[in-house]
């Protein structure tokens, strides 16, 4: 369908921007935070986000804002009706199970990877990547296994658009860095991001994918790295994904 210039609403675009500046490294935001992540005027930023909180959508302290839980509604719907998060709900729960881990399916949108469905977890502590949860592509183990199916100059152009942030000591944060570690996955089949997100968290990632050979998802599980090295998650973990993988790719 042709989009008409006079059909295109821009306030609601800027008002999708506004609740999109918000994410996992930006929980809260004041307004000056919000006009310059969204390159609104103040006075325009200040409107949106007074809008977004009188319609429940969004808390104010008298300095930040953030997000309300009611956001999740928006999209519930695409989540719990979507083909991909429905099949691979049984399959990671099968895997859950099989190493007593929690364990996700990603999809690459633009620099970043969104984890559309996850296992349930026994353990009293379990990483906090969520259903709906956005991760840096270049610096996440999906991120990586979805990247290595990629060619070098989209890579390359993918981290020309995304901000390559030193989360810790641990982040390969420079483009020659991240495509070695793209690299790597490509040649052993499965990524590893070895606490470059967040200090003590550890996670292994393969590729998923579909009945024509194409690569948009990956199965990843995440672990405390004090319970285990990089060599015991490729032994005790990758095999199940691996096999989980093949379990879900059949499906898709």
């Amino acid at each position: 369908m042709k989009l008409e210039r006079r059909d295109f609403v821009a306030s609601l675009e800027s008002g999708l921007a506004v609740i999109e500046a918000f994410d996992a490294q930006h929980p809260r935001l004041t307004l000056t935070e919000v006009a310059q992540r969204t390159s609104l005027t103040r006075a325009a930023a200040r409107r949106y986000l007074l809008t977004l909180a009188k319609l429940g959508y969004a808390d104010y302290d008298g300095k930040y804002f953030s997000l309300d839980l009611r956001v999740l509604r928006l999209g519930y719907g695409l989540l719990s009706g979507a083909p991909l998060p429905r099949k691979a709900q049984p399959v990671l729960d099968t895997v859950g199970w099989q190493t007593d881990e929690v364990t996700s399916v990603a999809v690459l949108d633009e620099t970043a990877v969104v984890f559309v469905a996850r296992s349930q977890s026994r353990r009293v502590f379990s990483p906090t990547v969520g259903v709906g949860t956005r991760l840096p592509a270049y610096c996440s183990s999906a991120g990586r296994a979805l990247l290595a199916f990629r060619s070098d100059a989209e890579v390359l152009l993918l981290l020309g658009h995304s901000p390559l942030t030193q989360f810790t000591p641990n982040t390969r944060a420079t483009p020659r860095a991240v495509l070695d570690a793209v690299h790597e996955a490509r040649a052993q089949g499965y990524a590893i991001s070895d606490e470059e997100y967040e200090v003590g968290l550890r996670s292994i990632a393969v590729p998923v994918p579909n009945s024509h050979g194409r690569v948009d998802v990956a199965m990843t599980a995440s672990v405390q790295s004090g319970r285990m090295t990089r060599e015991q998650m490729v032994e005790r973990l990758l095999p199940h994904l691996l096999e989980g993988a093949k379990s879900l790719s059949a499906l898709l």
